[in-house]
């Protein structure tokens, strides 16, 4: 199955010039989603992950699916602010600005070997800093997926982990 098909090309969204590759059209076909799962989930047992983390937004409706196909945890990673309790944070820098994410500090073991997921790799920067910040807490990033690579961008250039995805586009 060609899973390109079931993606949605939306132009000049978030802003012009952008064009965004919306996943939404994948997850409301029954058949490519159940497709798409399988396949991430050769890529990321390949890691042999105790724990998967999920990158704020699109990364939990790929990731918390996975971890339980995998009989695997899942941990979100959000957004400054949008987690209870004691947290880690890892602020970076974006071409366009910064940010922070933050994971809950108990919810990764010392050592616990973590894929992180997210639904797409661009630059490159979000990703970079989930790694970082799975150091941080203790945890050893073993692997990075994605279900879709903007290759022109070198995202993966910037993690030191291995990096896979189930598609990738050139432009």
């Amino acid at each position: 199955m060609d899973l390109k098909e079931y993606i949605r090309g939306v132009p000049d969204f978030p802003k012009p010039g952008i064009l965004f590759y919306d996943i939404s059209t994948l997850l409301a076909h029954p058949d490519a989603w159940q497709v798409a799962m399988g396949r991430m989930a050769k890529i990321v047992s390949f890691w042999q992950p105790d724990i998967l983390a999920g990158i704020e937004s699109r990364g939990f409706l790929t990731a918390a699916p996975l971890a339980l196909k995998l009989g695997c945890g899942f941990v979100m990673l959000r957004k400054k602010g949008k987690l209870p309790g004691s947290t880690t944070s890892y602020s970076y820098d974006l071409e366009y600005g910064s940010d922070t994410i933050e994971v809950v500090d108990d919810l990764i073991a010392p050592n616990q070997r973590v894929v992180i997921v997210d639904d797409l790799m661009a630059t490159g920067g979000t990703m970079e800093a989930s790694v970082e910040l799975i150091n941080r807490v203790g945890g050893k990033p073993v692997g990075a997926a994605c279900m879709i690579e903007l290759n022109g961008l070198k995202g993966r250039d910037k993690l030191n982990i291995p990096f896979e995805a189930l598609m990738s586009y050139d432009d």
